[in-house]
């Protein structure tokens, strides 16, 4: 592949971070550009399973992640009200480790295999204008720069997904989710059993809850409550223990006991968009929440973008840059049955609540599967 030609990559998010150094580990020449001035340890888990793993095995991180890592041996559901388990999900015997793990922390593991001086801040993207042998990308702080091809992995508002479909909101899905952080040691208090990865039910709406280091002094739960008409401006509102109380009125003493140790909490909403008819047009392609945003009730929306971005690195191997056309139908070939599906399964939030084989998800690898043409993509 030739030096000279070059990748840009609108957004660092999970997946847009994962693109940019597996492409830079085959080889191409990528340069990212974020529009946040700087990138902070939010309060937010997340979870890792297997299938992603096997991807940060090649990236050469999984080792680093795995102590980092709280590492629970089973999904355990259960009963919201009364405590009775609904299922219990071995998560182990996958070839690789299923983790829980602060989203800032992997995040700031992933920043640091990128080649220095290619990840660049403040970078809002305010135009697109693709030639024949180009996109040319103009940001608001008025640098111009240029490339073969561009990624966008800039999320469920995506400017490069705006410049193939046509501006378009998101839908809100009618729900919330509370995000909130508890210290380990406040927990020590209750007689109560926290364990390591548990999902509590009830018959319309849940709290997914799990440690988030390997250390288990850092324990996190998110929600999904129906909210029935999202008002406010911006990402997410303040939301407060008395709320949460409120949602989860009659719930098990364990949930009681996660508000009351609750310091703050914040209110999100949930958005997604209907499955999009193209991935992909010209010299610019999608990965991630740009192309396919789900709820988070499954866990595994980050872990498809960077399947994402780890299928369009080996298509665009497979092919070179110059035949960019190719590699992106390939890419959309091997990756939109499985996004779909899991978009599907995530939406309906019905995961894993009763006994169920995981393997399809868990048990993927990626760099296992024959690639398949891309001719009907």
């Amino acid at each position: 592949m030739g030096s000279t030609q070059k990748i840009a990559i609108v957004g660092a998010g999970l997946g847009g971070a994962a693109a940019a150094t597996l492409l830079q580990q085959a080889g191409f020449d990528v340069d990212v550009y974020e529009q946040a001035p700087e990138f902070s340890r939010l309060g937010a888990g997340i979870h890792m399973g297997p299938n992603i793993m096997k991807i940060f095995r090649r990236m050469g991180i999984e080792k680093q992640l795995d102590l980092m890592g709280s590492h629970p041996e089973h999904w355990f559901s259960r009963c919201g009200e009364t405590g009775d388990y609904l299922s219990r999900i071995p998560l182990t015997g996958y070839g690789a480790s299923y983790i829980t793990v602060h989203r800032g922390d992997l995040h700031a593991l992933q920043m640091s295999t990128l080649k220095p001086g290619t990840l660049h801040f403040n970078k809002r993207l305010e135009t697109l204008e693709e030639t024949d042998t180009q996109v040319r990308l103009t940001f608001a702080d008025g640098e111009v720069t240029y490339a073969d091809i561009v990624i966008g992995a800039d999320g469920i508002n995506s400017k490069i997904r705006e410049e193939l479909l046509g501006v378009e909101k998101p839908l809100y899905s009618g729900w919330v989710a509370h995000r909130a952080l508890i210290r380990g040691d406040q927990l020590a208090k209750y007689d109560l059993t926290f364990e390591d990865c548990i999902k509590w039910w009830t018959e319309d709406r849940h709290m997914m809850v799990y440690y988030t280091t390997g250390k288990r002094d850092e324990y996190y739960y998110v929600t999904g409550v129906p909210h029935p008409e999202w008002d406010f401006q911006g990402a997410f509102v303040d939301s407060s223990r008395e709320e949460m109380f409120d949602a989860f009125k009659g719930c098990h003493p364990t949930v009681q006991a996660l508000i009351e140790s609750t310091d703050s909490v914040t209110k999100w909403p949930l958005r997604n968009r209907n499955p999009l008819p193209l991935w992909s047009r010209g010299r610019l392609v999608l990965l991630g929440d740009a192309c396919h945003p789900m709820k988070p009730h499954m866990a595994q929306g980050a872990g498809m973008a960077i399947e994402d971005a780890a299928m369009l690195t080996r298509c665009l191997q497979e092919t070179g840059i110059s035949d960019y056309r190719t590699a992106f139908q390939l890419y959309e070939a091997n990756r939109k049955e499985r996004a779909s599906r899991v978009q599907a399964v995530s939406n309906a939030n019905t995961w894993l609540r009763t006994q169920e084989d995981p393997d399809w998800v868990y048990g993927y690898d990626l760099y296992a599967q024959p690639l398949k043409s891309g001719a009907a993509a």
